[in-house]
This record gives C-alpha cells, structure tokens and sequence, in this order.
C-alpha cells in the first residue's frame, strides 16, 4: 500500500512538472511570437516589399535608357521635367513608380500594415492613369518605349496587388491560425490526460470473516 500511495504522489509531481513545462514553453513561444512580429515581418512579406524595391528600379531603368536613346540624359531631363508635356513626356510613369513604392513600403513594411486598401490605391491609381495617358498622349508614336514603359508599369502593378492579396495576407493570416492553435490543443491535451490515482484505488478490503471461516 504505501508503494501504491508513493505512486500515486509521484504520478501528480510528474503531471505538475509536465503541466509547468508546458506553461513556460507555450509562454515563451508567445512571448517570442510577438516580439517577432513588433520587431521584423514575416519572410513572404519581406518579400513583397523586395518586390515592390524591384518595380521602381526597373521603371527608374528603363527610363534612364530613353533618355539615353533620346539625346543625352541632360537634355532629355530638361525636356520632359522642366518642359513636361503630358503627351510626350515619360516622367510621370516614374513619378507613378515613386509613388507606389512611397506608400506601399509605408503601409506594409513601416506600418506592417494587414489590409488591401493601400495596394488598391496604388493599383486604381495606376490604372486609371496609364490608361488615359495610353490614349490621350502620343507615346505610341515614340517607338518601343512608348509601348514598353506603360505595359510594364501595369503589369508590375497587378503583379504586386495579385502577390499581396494571394500570397502576403492569406500565409500571414495562416500561420497567425497556426501559432494560436497550439494553446489551445495543448490545453486539451492536457484536460484529457489521466489523472492523478486516487488513494482508494489501492485499498484492498480486509477478508471478510465468513472467507476466513471457509478456509479454516
């Protein structure tokens, strides 16, 4: 019997070290959790906004290469900034790239911004812009620039609104899910596991005296 009652105190220090050791670990992942997300963003994140890094450098390039094709960089500066002309000038197609890459670093890598409304900005923006530039202005007629600064500036556009409502938001939103269910299936882990043996499971009756008088 006391074999019995050592186990069963044995049984609850274990149950109360295994239920301590799991309080400390799910504490120090939360506490680790968060203090990832206020001090870097996540890896896919990080990578919309190499992305987004990636749009106004190649806008910025392609432009530097007309002013190039054109006559000189000077001169061409001179011509579309301080002689811009809506219908001919290229300037405002890198304007519109700043001003992608302005607000959406500000939304979703300062601010780690968890919503789309910034990204439909810059995308509305952008459509509505190139659209009626494409028509209105005369950049046809300026050889393959003139088809290739609008194409791709809408297209890099949609590419970044299609990766950030697609891929950014929904993982994010996915291992967030993820990282809160552990609480709670260890807490149900926990609920469900043997308890502790009660003394009275090791009480064995004395014999009863009718068995004893069988026996004599």
């Amino acid at each position: 019997m006391e074999s019995a009652l050592s186990g069963s105190v044995d049984t609850r220090a274990s149950l109360r070290t295994v239920s301590s050791i799991n309080a400390a670990q799910l504490a120090t992942r939360l506490e680790s959790y968060e203090s990832g997300e206020k001090k870097s963003i996540s890896d896919v994140r990080r990578t919309f906004c190499l992305f987004v890094t990636f749009d106004l450098l190649f806008i910025t390039l392609l432009w530097i290469i007309e002013l190039n094709v054109d006559g000189g960089i000077e001169r061409q500066l001179s011509k579309e900034i301080l002689y811009y002309d809506y219908h001919s000038s290229f300037f405002d197609i890198f304007v519109l790239a700043v001003f992608r890459f302005t607000l959406l670093i500000l939304a979703y890598a300062l601010c780690k911004l968890r919503h789309w409304w910034a990204i439909a900005i810059t995308t509305a923006v952008t459509s509505a812009f190139l659209i009626v530039k494409v028509i209105i202005s005369k950049l046809l007629t300026q050889g393959a620039f003139g088809y290739l600064l609008p194409i791709v500036s809408f297209v890099l556009a949609w590419i970044e609104t299609w990766f950030l409502d697609f891929k950014v938001l929904p993982q994010e939103t996915e291992d967030e899910n993820r990282f809160l269910s552990v609480p709670d299936a260890s807490e149900r882990a926990v609920l469900i596991h043997p308890g502790p043996l009660s003394d009275g499971q090791f009480y064995s009756p004395p014999e009863s005296v009718a068995g004893k008088g069988k026996n004599s």
